[in-house]
């Protein structure tokens, strides 16, 4: 038998199972499959561990951001990944993922449920440091997979780098150098042809 704490916090990760099932249009780098929800939190969580040196704070609380990165798109089991050039899928973006989040994270135990969309929130509105930082790799992730599969992705979606620096230009509140860096990525990626200029 399982206490009722337990048994709510095992149903969650049951749940959270059917993250692994949401495709992302981002290729992962071996085989240029399209990456999941899950392996993407992951890397996330990964790129937290090992970069946190390069946030702008350096106070910064990398277990935080770890934790962000791991529930940060566990909304999208519900309400779907939104690809992030899809202008007309964004419409109502915010609307399907608070829905999601009033759905998903009420399966945990009381405390649990408000921790984490407390966490959740913080991650969305980008108010912290640690919020804004781990916004800052969910951006850079996407671009290091797009250069390392020569921008498939980008240029299945004939994907301009206007497009890239706008929708890349906050990894810069996070991390002033991983921003120079994805700079000169989105300018490698079009001098070798990975990305269209202008």
């Amino acid at each position: 038998m399982t206490t009722t704490r337990l048994a709510e916090q095992l149903q969650f990760i049951v749940e959270t199972d059917k993250l692994k099932r949401i495709l992302r249009q981002t290729l992962v780098t071996q085989d240029k499959t399209q990456e999941n929800d899950a392996e993407h939190s992951w890397h996330l969580a990964m790129m937290a561990f090992l970069l946190g040196e390069y946030s702008n704070d350096s106070n910064l609380n990398i277990s935080r951001v770890m934790k962000m990165v791991l529930i940060h798109d566990l909304v999208e089991i519900y309400a779907g990944d939104t690809f992030c050039y899809d202008y007309e899928a964004a419409k109502d973006e915010e609307k399907r993922e608070i829905e999601a989040a009033e759905k998903i994270f009420v399966l945990l135990p009381a405390d649990q449920a408000k921790d984490l969309r407390l966490m959740w929130d913080e991650f969305e509105e980008r108010t912290t440091q640690e919020a804004r930082f781990a916004a800052a790799l969910d951006r850079l992730q996407p671009l290091l997979l797009n250069f390392n599969t020569q921008g498939t992705s980008w240029k299945k979606h004939d994907i301009k780098r206007s497009e890239v620096i706008e929708r890349n230009k906050h990894i810069e509140d996070g991390s002033k150098e991983l921003w120079d860096y994805a700079l000169w990525l989105i300018d490698e990626s079009v001098r070798r042809g990975y990305l269209q200029g202008s």
